[in-house]
């Protein structure tokens, strides 16, 4: 299903003009700047994120890169145009613990109908995770 929020929509929830969606509520991740395919969010880890053995698990991790990733690829986009994630390739550096994490995503490339982001997630200065996504654009 493609979402019904439109890239400018998720634009106004950067400038504090939109509510963001329930996704970006449930995983306590806040878009902090989103320009020209860069959004940079911080994301708040409670225990409600950790696994058996007390680190986050890493689909939590995944989805707030992709979370802000939805941010990174909007920033480039007309209203005309939706996207949706094809592809999420993760790779954990060590283990996410409780607090804060810095996530950055970025457009590596735009193309016609599928673009190529990347993100990298750091907890206390050290990368945790990096994580890359194919996007499907479709036009309207």
């Amino acid at each position: 299903m493609i979402s019904k929020y439109k890239s400018s929509d998720l634009m106004k929830v950067v400038l504090r003009e939109n509510e963001p969606p329930h996704c970006d509520d449930t995983l306590h991740i806040e878009i902090q700047s989103c320009i020209d395919g860069i959004a940079k969010a911080k994301w708040f880890v409670d225990e409600r994120f950790l696994n058996g053995v007390g680190v986050v698990m890493g689909g939590f991790v995944t989805s707030a890169a992709d979370i802000t990733m939805a941010y990174a690829i909007a920033s480039k986009l007309t209203d005309e145009q939706s996207f949706a994630s094809i592809s999420l390739q993760s790779t954990f550096h060590r283990p996410v613990f409780q607090g804060e994490v810095d996530v950055t995503a970025k457009v590596e490339r735009l193309g016609r109908k599928v673009a190529y982001l990347v993100a990298e997630l750091n907890q206390n200065d050290k990368l945790v995770a990096n994580v890359t996504s194919s996007v499907m654009i479709l036009e309207q």
